[in-house]
């Protein structure tokens, strides 16, 4: 702007000193006067000249030198900034010292979970930030490092309010720093505990919403596509108002816009892992689809997928939730696989009946069938009209769990094994024998 204005002014001063020379050359012709005017103009404009360059040069000088002198301050101040701006404003990670974490979580001492590849503490930053601070120790070293770089990658290209915020990072020893949820994880508010927990109806509705939108931005608004690969309860966290967000991508795989599939080892958390994985065809979104409609069934029906429960004679039973829900669906008594703690006439059929619907079509067995997450949303949200029923589905685990009448009858135990003991008439136990152990370790979620 300055540099315009001087522009301006040079052309109009050019102007009338043209002006003044044609006025005394018609006063003064080619006379002494006219030449002596002449030359008191031109040496004038000479010294302006030379006096606008010197103060310009001057200036100059004067800010480098202002520059050289606040390097240090400028530097220092920037610093200091720098990690909360890019953290607070940009949503880039922080990288911390082991030193700084271990003072957050006063020497690691309150742990508030564990699972297979680490533990998370709770922690409180300098600035009063509540984190989760989640160090990598499962496995081997190698297998720590690929699930580190694997979940800075997937959550470093993914912003979305329904996605748990990366707050920062430590490189040796791994750790991961989230934003921490007051509310813990969805599994202790939907499953029976002796905390008393419980989600009322509507909270139910707005996770399934929060985390369907969530899964639609990795799979198609994220820069590279993202198949989280381990959706599971205990990966949902809620925040104070109980709002549903995505966590841990620990397993997450990253994929070009025009990948169709990714092959890599079968990972997660079994009961909630799609057929087409188990059997060798590699992993796609649809994959996080299958998983989210278990999920939508287990928050339907406040219990586990598979779950032991007492059957005739005081003997205990193997109990599929997707089958009841199909087979009472289809029957129309959709309200009999509600959550009992839920009370029905605040909880209307329709709303119930549109869930079983989307969480049935989600958990179809054939990958092709499944909608994507982008349409769940719509479903979960009501547009479009009602969901119609899904297809009947094989439901293969069914007859690995010999579920049916005929092999209740025969007295016989999952997979042709021996029945197991009686139970207390009533009960229903997650306590199974030796010879469950693999049934479940590979069926269930726990």
């Amino acid at each position: 702007m300055e540099g315009k204005t001087a522009k301006i002014l040079a052309g109009a001063a050019a102007v009338v000193l043209a002006a003044l020379e044609l006025t005394l050359f018609l006063c003064f012709r080619l006379s002494r006067p006219f030449y002596l005017s002449s030359a008191l103009i031109l040496s004038a404009v000479l010294v302006c000249t030379v006096a606008a360059l010197l103060c310009h040069h001057g200036r100059a000088s004067r800010m480098a030198r202002r520059l050289v002198m606040d390097g240090d301050e400028v530097s220092a101040s920037a610093r200091v900034v720098e990690y909360s701006f890019f953290r607070k404003v940009a949503g880039l990670p922080r990288r911390f010292s082991p030193e700084e974490l271990s003072t957050a979580t006063d020497g690691f001492q309150c742990a508030v979970g564990r699972g297979s590849s680490g533990t998370v503490f709770k922690g409180i930053l300098d600035d009063g930030t509540s984190v989760a601070v989640k160090r990598i120790d499962g496995g081997t070293p190698a297998h720590g490092d690929k699930e580190f770089r694997a979940e800075v990658s997937a959550i470093g290209a993914a912003q979305h309010a329904c996605l748990v915020r990366l707050l920062g990072f430590c490189l040796s020893p791994r750790f991961l720093v989230y934003e921490f949820m007051e509310n813990g994880s969805l599994d202790t508010w939907i499953f029976p505990s002796g905390a008393g927990r419980m989600l009322t109806w509507q909270q139910r509705c707005q996770v399934a919403v929060d985390v369907a939108r969530a899964l639609a931005y990795l799979h198609g608004d994220c820069r590279a596509k993202v198949v989280h690969l381990d959706v599971k309860p205990e990966n949902i966290l809620l925040d104070g108002g109980h709002r549903g967000l995505l966590s841990d991508f620990g397993l997450a795989a990253m994929m070009g816009k025009e990948q169709s599939r990714v092959v890599t080892t079968v990972r997660g958390t079994a009961g909630y892992l799609a057929p087409e994985w188990l059997l060798g065809a590699g992993a796609t979104e649809k994959c996080d689809v299958y998983s989210f409609g278990m999920v939508l069934l287990e928050m339907l029906g406040g219990r586990r997928n598979l779950q032991a429960e007492a059957g005739i004679g005081g003997s205990r039973r193997w109990t599929y939730f997707p089958k009841i829900v199909a087979d009472k669906v289809r029957e129309g008594r959709v309200m009999e696989v509600l959550d009992r703690r839920l009370v029905a006439p605040a909880v209307e059929e329709a709303a119930v009946r549109r869930v079983a619907h989307v969480a049935l079509w989600c958990a179809q067995e054939k990958a092709s069938a499944r909608p994507a997450m982008a349409r769940v949303v719509e479903m979960l949200e009501g547009k479009g009209g009602e969901v119609e029923a899904p297809p009947p589905s094989d439901m293969i685990i069914v007859d690995m769990l010999a579920l049916d009448p005929a092999g209740a009858r025969g007295g016989g135990g999952m997979f042709g094994m021996p029945a197991m003991p009686p139970v207390s008439a009533g009960t229903a136990s997650s306590v199974v024998s030796v010879s469950d152990s693999f049934a479940l370790s590979y069926l269930s979620g726990r």
